[in-house]
């Protein structure tokens, strides 16, 4: 169990630090120029190929769920005990946030960064938004597209799924997730990635945050109750998904 924990806490991180960087520098420093969608492409990828690696690093570990709303769906997949998913959700949150603040105090060392102008990649509707959507629609964006992220997971992760190539599909995945939600929410579709950045930030982003908390594990439910639908024999309990 310690290392399972220490390594969703480590994995956490390391995503946080990596993707939510990127997303910082491409549209915090503008290192993506003018072109709002090289930001996105360059986002959307280094989501899916950090989680990608860990996948396979960190899968025959603790099954690398790095975010709670896959946990959430393992769990009631049958995937794993309660015990074990409250762990990895404490895990995950403080690796969320420990990324957060490693990624926050490397940009604040340069003196082009500014908490409240550059940002530290963090999710938001209304004016957080690219495209400013409404609460409603933002909620409604991320359970949808958590459920089919997590619904994947769970599926290439079962019984039958390949897992050779799981840990590429889940990182293909995330990127087509991405290159969808960001200019929506920003994506979260991961608690543990939003609320990090919320905290060092404050403001918008933390007033906000509580959206990307419920709404991703909503959709990991969701994901559960359909995998259990389409897949009736659910993996035994002590498995964990890779993701």
């Amino acid at each position: 169990m310690p290392r399972k924990l220490a390594a969703e806490l480590l994995g956490t991180l390391i995503l946080v630090y990596f993707a939510v960087g990127v997303a910082t520098l491409s549209f915090g420093f503008g290192a993506a120029g003018s072109s709002f969608a090289a930001g996105v492409v360059a986002t959307a990828l280094a989501f899916g190929l950090t989680l990608l690696g860990l996948a396979y690093v960190l899968g025959p570990i603790s099954g690398c769920h790095v975010n709670p709303a896959v946990t959430i769906g393992a769990l009631l997949a049958g995937r794993i005990p309660l015990v074990e998913a409250v762990g990895y959700w404490v895990a995950q949150f403080v690796g969320g946030i420990l990324g957060a603040l490693l990624l926050w105090g490397t940009f604040s060392a340069s003196p082009f960064y500014s908490k409240s102008q550059t940002g530290l990649g963090a999710d938001g509707w209304g004016a957080a938004s690219h495209i400013h959507i409404s609460a409603g629609g933002a909620f409604l964006a991320e359970v949808v597209l958590t459920a089919f992220f997590v619904f994947v997971i769970l599926g290439v992760t079962s019984k039958i799924g390949n897992a050779a190539t799981a840990g590429m599909v889940i990182g293909l995945t995330l990127t087509v997730v991405h290159l969808i939600g960001i200019p929506v929410t920003g994506t979260s579709v991961n608690p543990a990635r939003s609320l990090g950045p919320a905290l060092v930030l404050g403001g918008t982003a933390l007033h906000q945050v509580w959206l990307f908390i419920v709404a991703p594990l909503v959709g990991g439910v969701l994901a559960a109750g359909l995998h259990l639908l389409i897949y009736p024999q659910s993996a035994p309990a002590g498995e964990t998904a890779s993701a």
